[in-house]
């Protein structure tokens, strides 16, 4: 049975949409920025999808071989039957391609993009009718509250494809303390974490030849228009995507084409020819900074797989004392 727990799709006129204040703040700041949760609506996942289909894209690919090869020792790691918490699931593909392993007794996909994840776990419960399912639209970046229908024993929150990477590191260090407080005492991590490489690799993989990456990163000028009323119009504006190596982290910025001012209820904001817009941050790690972030997080007994060019690393950790 699926259990679809989901934010309100529609809002009445009087009631800002959820982020709305957010975006607002965000806008007016002296350097502009956008967070990265806004590039996920439906046609924002459906775009990330394809990113993951690039040439350029090697973390989706690196991280499926590692699974691939090392997903009975993550099985083994972790025990069968527990309650699998998919953190930014989407499609829920890359937990669904762990069932057979991990053998889940409840799969919970997370996901601020509500309809997107509620018609994936819908289809997914079609091929997996044994297991109890429930999504759940939630925007998890600031707080973590589960519902009491999702299993309290044996929780193993998954969170693949280096979603950590766009957090801060200080964000990132409070993001895992909020697992780790809902992991309970026998609860564990398995999670994603992209390395440090060549910058002409990284590069490549978030300005592709297609311009896919591009047309992901504009979405989210679109998806403002939506939930702030403004009104930006796209074509005014540029994809810019660089490693910035002095941060250890991909930037992501929308750059506006020409002097424009853009507006929305209540406020509005002049941009200057050559202004940007951060929209997102995508930090990486060395494995041996990626571990010492999870113990001071409070997770241990940490076992990691990489693949051959160690360009990539999944990472089982489970909850214990707070260091």
């Amino acid at each position: 049975m699926i259990n679809l727990m989901l934010m309100p799709c529609t809002i009445d006129d009087r009631t800002p949409a959820p982020g709305a204040d957010e975006l607002a703040a965000g806008l007016l700041a002296e350097s502009a920025w956008i967070s990265p949760k806004f590039l996920y609506n439906d046609l924002g996942s459906k775009l990330f999808e394809a990113i993951c289909e690039l040439p350029e894209y090697y973390p989706t690919r690196t991280e499926a071989a590692i699974f691939a090869s090392h997903g009975g020792a993550m099985a083994r790691a972790s025990g069968r039957g527990a309650t699998l918490i998919d953190m930014g699931a989407g499609n829920c593909a890359k937990a669904a391609a762990l069932f057979p392993l991990l053998q889940p007794s409840q799969y919970v996909a997370v996901d601020i993009s509500a309809d997107f994840v509620r018609d994936a776990v819908h289809g997914l419960q079609q091929r997996y009718p044994h297991i109890a399912m429930q999504a759940l639209g939630l925007d998890f970046s600031s707080e973590l509250a589960l519902p009491a229908s999702v299993g309290a024993q044996q929780r193993l929150f998954f969170y693949p494809g280096s979603s950590i990477g766009n957090f801060t590191p200080d964000e990132a260090l409070a993001f895992l303390q909020r697992i780790h407080r809902a992991c309970g005492d026998d609860g564990a991590i398995l999670i994603g974490i992209d390395l440090e490489k060549d910058h002409a690799i990284l590069d490549a993989a978030y300005d592709d030849a297609l311009g896919v990456t591009g047309a992901f990163n504009l979405n989210i000028l679109r998806h403002a228009n939506t939930l702030l009323g403004a009104d930006f119009d796209v074509r005014q504006w540029r994809h810019e995507g660089f490693y910035n190596p002095s941060l250890a982290r991909v930037e992501m910025h929308l750059t506006a084409r020409s002097n424009l001012t853009v507006r929305w209820p209540g406020g509005s904001r002049r941009f200057s020819e050559g202004e940007r817009i951060h929209t997102e941050n995508s930090y990486k790690y060395r494995q041996a900074s990626a571990l010492d972030l999870l113990r001071r997080a409070g997770f241990g007994q940490a076992q990691v797989w990489t693949d051959p060019e160690q360009w990539f690393a999944v990472i089982y950790a489970r909850a214990g004392a707070p260091a």
